[in-house]
């Protein structure tokens, strides 16, 4: 009998770790391009554009975050001077909330638009109404980093960088070192880290 329940038990923890890793293994691959590209989103300024308009000539940075996380939180500002310094180097910039509002009121479009302005934002931040943009490139937490380069392919994939407490204390500048290396043309050393945030909370699935 105890044998049973070890083997039951073995089974339930081998699913877990599939299904872990499964979930882990949908996220886009180093190589690959940008889904939906064409898909309009609407922008804190009230205008709808897609991922193909705010494409820049050495890469395109998307950042899945949002308001509510205490690790978006935390990183936010450094995003936004990551972002708009990116913008200048010729790397567009986009910050996608794919959080469903009425889990928190804090994810809703205005306090997207009063957040945008308090940190002071050059670049987009919009809505995945849906959260179908997050599906496509398989994010599951906020903030969680895309970078593609000039010829849209993925090269950098993951989080901001070692410490989301204190910005003094970061040893490991991961975006920051893979945007510098994308604007000057130059191979990312180290493509993927692991994203530290909240999980995403996902819109529910359509039944169309």
């Amino acid at each position: 009998m105890k044998s049973l329940i070890r083997l039951a038990a073995v089974a339930a923890l081998a699913t877990l770790t599939l299904t872990t890793l499964a979930s882990d293994s949908s996220a886009l691959a180093i190589g690959e391009v940008a889904p939906q590209t064409d898909v309009a989103l609407q922008n804190v300024d009230g205008k709808s554009l897609t991922l193909a308009n705010v494409a820049g000539k050495k890469g395109t940075l998307v950042v899945f975050t949002c308001n509510a996380c205490p690790f978006a939180k935390a990183w936010e500002s450094r995003v936004a001077k990551l972002g708009n310094q990116a913008l200048g180097q010729g790397i567009g910039v986009i910050a996608i909330n794919s959080n469903d509002p009425s889990v928190n009121a804090e994810d809703s479009y205005a306090q997207m638009q009063s957040r945008a302005k308090t940190l002071g934002l050059k670049f987009p931040y919009v809505v995945d109404a849906h959260s179908n943009l997050a599906r496509a490139f398989g994010a599951t937490r906020t903030p969680e980093v895309f970078l593609f380069d000039a010829a849209g392919k993925l090269v950098y994939h993951g989080a901001i960088d070692d410490n989301s407490r204190d910005a003094k204390a970061v040893k490991e500048p991961y975006l920051r070192n893979a945007v510098a290396a994308v604007a000057s043309n130059k191979a990312v050393t180290l493509a993927e880290t692991k994203s530290i945030g909240c999980s995403i909370k996902f819109h529910e699935k359509s039944s169309d």
